[in-house]
């Protein structure tokens, strides 16, 4: 018998001290590449579409705050955060805080040390999680995770918080709630050795982003009523090329989810197109036979929620099962929103500003219930650690695995109400956490002395002077002078 050809050295380990012989040079390229795609949905996708969907006033605070959550979220990470969420186990839903920045750490063999699954006997039913590329890989990937998760969250406060009670929110918020869901469900804590499924965050990054910001948004308070009653988007195209961002993102944001560039991966990535595509077809559909007009924000809406939907599931169902969800993310969150929304007091009393309690908390929980339905037995196999796992629609304990859906998503629920409202209460007795009424009229040129664009309109201050030559020119009140 003829032996095999031997592998090219290019993809050979233990080629040099940089490529020891468990590291897999595809897996890792991937990895790298999928948190590059997710940190690009952050900046500049969200930075783009929060700067465009908004009223011109708000465009530079709307961007700047989903960049500087970017930016703190990182070195929050690997100061302290990504070990109390990936790290050893300090209670059953949190980690061990530690440093991610030594290159001891970081160039060793990527392990999530919590995550090893154990039979009722204490026998190892599935072994710890070891990808085959280095720690600073998988530092960075789930680093990505939870900024964007900050940045979703601020859509629900913009155009009224606070940017020094934003930068106090910002650190706080990622440490004592971020951190919880992520190790309860991803990095071996209780949830995760019970067998909730959520894939690549439909609980751990929406859910709660979606309902720590609906209970921000109660806590700051809402927007001036001038801009309650008239929020028009200052750019819609660049809206969409923010939005475009977000979707082809999230390529990396499911297809990253697998730790390795596997038949999983493909699968997710498949599912995740699918259920976007279908959600934005469906939710233009129900404008258009509701409102008689196709809105193109509602098309971006029904995008973001086919996304969100397929997340906690894109590797774990069928194609046709992706549609199905595509159906009800297009429907249901857009009931949500157009019908709910304009009758219930609690969506009329706290001002979500971009409706993330809709496209985010109830696509996210819809989602998770969801998989538990149409997970496939055979595709849970290939990344659960618990073994047998099953939708409901699939018999057997499928119809336990939609109650632990169920439970997992109250979970994440409930620790986000308390530990936001506690977030919001301790900043608000340092520094207010709405901005003052002079902030609230004028917009970006009043709190950062800047505007998105070289025009005079709605929100700039405006002062009249006369000029050497006699002639009537507006004196901008920002940093840069209008000559």
């Amino acid at each position: 018998m003829a032996s095999s050809p031997p592998l090219p050295i290019a993809y050979e380990a233990g080629t040099s001290l940089a490529v020891p012989e468990w590291l897999n040079k595809g897996d890792n390229a991937w990895q790298m590449i999928s948190a590059t795609l997710v940190g690009i949905q952050s900046m500049p996708g969200l930075v783009i579409l929060y700067g465009s969907i908004v009223k011109k006033k708000w465009a530079v605070n709307s961007a700047f705050m989903a960049l500087y959550a970017f930016a703190a979220v990182i070195i929050c990470w690997v100061t302290w955060a990504y070990k109390m969420s990936f790290g050893r186990k300090l209670l059953p839903f949190w980690g061990r805080a530690g440093p991610a920045l030594g290159q001891k750490f970081l160039i060793k063999h990527a392990a999530l040390p919590a995550t090893a699954h154990f039979y009722h006997n204490g026998v190892v039913e599935t072994a710890e999680i070891e990808p085959f590329y280095p720690m600073a890989s998988m530092v960075w990937f789930q680093c990505v995770f939870a900024a964007i998760t900050v940045v979703i969250l601020a859509g629900s406060v913009l155009a009224r918080m606070n940017f020094k009670a934003w930068m106090m929110f910002v650190p706080l918020w990622v440490t004592f709630s971020y951190t919880v869901g992520a190790f309860s469900l991803w990095g071996g804590g209780f949830l995760f050795q019970w067998g909730v499924m959520d894939y690549s965050g439909g609980y751990v990054i929406h859910l709660s982003s979606g309902i720590a910001g609906f209970t921000a948004a109660y806590w700051v308070g809402p927007r001036s009523k001038k801009d309650r009653e008239r929020f028009p988007p200052n750019n819609v195209l660049l809206m969409l090329a923010g939005a475009g961002l977000l979707w082809l993102g999230w390529a990396g944001f499911n297809g990253g989810d697998p730790y390795a560039a596997n038949t999983d991966s493909s699968m997710a990535v498949i599912n995740t197109n699918v259920s976007a595509a279908t959600s934005l077809l469906v939710w233009t559909w129900l404008d258009v036979i509701y409102f008689k007009k196709p809105s193109v924000i509602g098309a971006v809406q029904g995008m973001i929620t086919g996304l969100v939907c397929i997340t906690p599931g894109a590797g774990l169902v069928q194609g046709w099962a992706a549609i199905v969800m595509g159906v009800l993310s297009g429907s249901v969150p857009w009931f949500t929103m157009m019908i709910l929304g304009k009758k219930l007091k609690v969506f009329q009393n706290v001002d979500d500003t971009l409706a993330v309690f809709h496209t985010h908390a109830v696509a996210g929980f819809l989602g998770g219930i969801l998989t538990g339905l149409f997970a496939e037995p055979r595709l849970s196999a290939l990344f659960l650690p618990v073994t047998n796992s099953r939708g409901g629609v699939y018999g057997g304990s499928g119809a336990v695995q939609i109650l632990k859906q169920i439970v997992g998503g109250l979970f994440i629920i409930g620790w986000n109400v308390v530990v936001t409202s506690i977030v919001c209460l301790v900043i608000n007795f340092i520094v207010p956490l709405r901005m003052p009424e002079e902030e609230l009229l004028i917009g970006d040129d009043a709190v950062h002395g800047e505007e998105a664009y070289a025009l005079w309109g709605d929100g700039e201050k405006l002062g009249i002077y006369v000029d050497e030559t006699s002639h009537l020119r507006a004196a901008s009140s920002g940093a840069t002078q209008v000559v």
